[in-house]
């Protein structure tokens, strides 16, 4: 009796994932276009758990000498697109109530798809291509967690001067 393979061959391997995400990528541009509500107080958050994460991948697996230097290389390029990235979030008070209401950027969205589609052709073609999978994988996580460290800090340090010079 013959058997038979059940993940998916040629385009479908490709079509089915890229569908999907498409499909959420729309979803979630959508509701970008939404103000929603800023709470200064937990910008931290989001950088600390992808710190632990990154912590956790670089425990379990370290990297060489060569990966640790392309993963600070790629964690000061990731603070820089992570600036940028924080500039383009809208940040508006209201004058009434002072209430910090914020609205991503589509930019700010296509900078983390580039990411993941990177981190997964890396995953899914790498081998294939030569590449040392887990050093793309220890670069892009330092480069990822720059971004979304310094994309924090920068609309915490903007909100914070916007809501000073609301209250005044």
């Amino acid at each position: 009796m013959p058997v038979h393979d059940a993940q998916p061959h040629g385009i479908l391997q490709y079509a089915i994932p890229i569908a999907i995400f498409l499909v959420v990528f729309g979803l979630r541009a959508r509701r970008m276009t939404r103000l929603r509500p800023l709470k200064i107080e937990q910008l931290w958050v989001v950088p600390a758990i992808y710190a632990a994460v990154v912590g956790m991948l670089f425990y379990r697996s370290p990297p060489t000498a060569l990966g640790w230097g392309l993963a600070a290389i790629a964690l000061l390029v990731g603070a820089g697109l992570g600036w940028q990235r924080g500039k383009t979030m809208e940040i508006h008070v209201d004058p009434e109530t002072h209430e910090l209401r914020q609205r991503a950027s589509l930019w700010a969205l296509a900078l983390i798809v580039v990411l993941i589609a990177i981190k997964t052709v890396a995953q899914t073609e790498g081998a294939a291509l030569h590449f040392d999978v887990g050093l793309v994988i220890d670069t892009l996580g330092a480069l990822t967690l720059g971004m979304f460290a310094t994309q924090r800090i920068e609309m915490y340090q903007r909100a914070t001067r916007l809501l000073a010079a609301a209250r005044a």
